[in-house]
């Protein structure tokens, strides 16, 4: 059956594509040649990386606009990848509502499954300022779409992921929402906490120029301490993906 993950976070600038990308970086890294999609009509942050091949499909006319019709065509697509086929879609924070509400009205996810492929969908929980929108997105994703695994990156470059409640501060593997969703968690992937002025700042740059790990850690770009770091933190983070055993 093939594998189906879609990446899907109201909140802009978390480190959605980001995230999207890493994915594809992994699958490759066990020689698995992902179909990517961006289906950003805003950044398409995603397409913009040469490694991954990846297709730009237009979901609507006009931001914030998903044209069913547009979708239905991708979504036709998925359905007919081969077994053993590896599918990332990246979508954008503006039509994350009307994307969402749609492949519920279209029982999307149940049809994939139905085609005998596993659907995945991750988001994004970070620290922060965006706290409380990431996890607003979250939420309306968990309850909007009832079936398919939910892999939760979490995100703690802004600052730590701790939700305030009655009972204090509390973690997210503590909160009310864990408990009450954890069966359909398949995985809490933590992105590894890295020194903002060094390693940050190398997978910024990295990630400016659309570059993976393996062109980022043989590019001359880079001098040799920041390609040691970024081969060190991509061990860090295929590793944390590999445990997720998707």
């Amino acid at each position: 059956m093939a594998q189906i993950h879609f990446t899907l976070q109201g909140k802009g600038g978390v480190g959605k594509s980001f995230i999207s990308a890493l994915l594809a970086q992994h699958f490759h890294s066990r020689n698995i040649v992902p179909h990517c999609y961006d289906t950003d009509p805003v950044n398409q942050t995603f397409g913009g990386y040469a490694a991954f091949s990846t297709r730009v499909v237009r979901l609507g006319e006009h931001e914030g606009e998903v044209n069913q019709r547009f979708f239905d065509a991708l979504i036709s697509e998925l359905i007919g990848l081969p077994e053993d086929a590896v599918a990332i879609i990246d979508n954008g924070a503006a039509t994350f509502l009307p994307l969402v509400a749609y492949m519920t009205e279209a029982d999307i996810i149940d049809m994939l499954e139905e085609a005998g492929h596993t659907v995945y969908l991750h988001t994004v929980l970070t620290g922060g300022q965006a706290l409380n929108d990431t996890a607003q997105g979250l939420v309306k994703l968990a309850q909007t779409l009832s079936t398919g695994a939910l892999v939760v990156w979490l995100n703690e470059y802004f600052g730590q992921i701790l939700i305030k409640t009655s009972q204090g501060l509390l973690t997210f593997e503590q909160s009310t929402f864990f408990a009450r969703y954890k069966d359909r968690i398949a995985a809490l992937i933590p992105l590894p906490a890295v020194p903002p002025q060094t390693t940050g700042e190398d997978i910024k740059r990295m990630a400016s120029a659309r570059l993976t790990f393996a062109e980022a850690t043989t590019s001359e770009a880079f001098g040799i301490v920041e390609r040691s770091r970024l081969k060190k933190v991509w061990g860090q983070i295929n590793a944390r993906i590999s445990a997720a055993n998707f």
